[in-house]
């Protein structure tokens, strides 16, 4: 199945739950849950979403994470809304301002959803594998996170 593909179906059921009046919270849980189902490289996935100045967990797939609130410009997910800018970490023992969530994270991806300028959260996938994402999975998990811009 090409990246294309899977990026679609997820963003297919994304929009099918919406038409039969998913709540934000529910729509969340289902693209966490649809992203993780890939596989490897897709360990944990969390998505939080921006409550003024910090960053609030609202869904996730995966291990548990003591982080359900971070603060903008703290640790990889609070640099991706404070840069305004997606964040690929190949290794995330080299990232000085890495929060970890467990021992066998190797590499961590945040693509953020935003509609137009407007920041409304984020999708951080962690992944056991060093280097984990490519520039393919980058674009998946942006596909999920434009459609979530739309819908949210």
């Amino acid at each position: 199945m090409t990246t294309a593909t899977t990026a679609s179906g997820i963003v297919r059921a994304l929009r099918a739950a919406h038409l039969h009046d998913a709540t934000r919270s529910e729509l969340l849980r289902l693209a966490c849950d649809r992203i993780r189902a890939l596989g490897a490289p897709y360990t944990s996935v969390y998505a939080y979403m921006l409550h003024g100045d910090e960053l609030v967990l609202e869904a996730y797939a995966g291990r548990d994470t003591p982080h359900t609130r971070i603060p903008i410009g703290r640790g990889v997910c609070g640099t991706a809304v404070a840069t305004g800018r997606d964040q690929n970490v190949p290794d995330v023992t080299a990232a000085g301002n890495y929060l970890a969530c467990n021992l066998e994270t190797k590499s961590e991806l945040v693509v953020l959803i935003r509609r137009g300028n407007t920041i409304l959260g984020q999708i951080d996938v962690d992944s056991d594998v060093r280097a984990g994402f490519t520039d393919v999975h980058h674009a998946e998990v942006k596909a999920v996170a434009d459609a979530l811009a739309v819908l949210l």
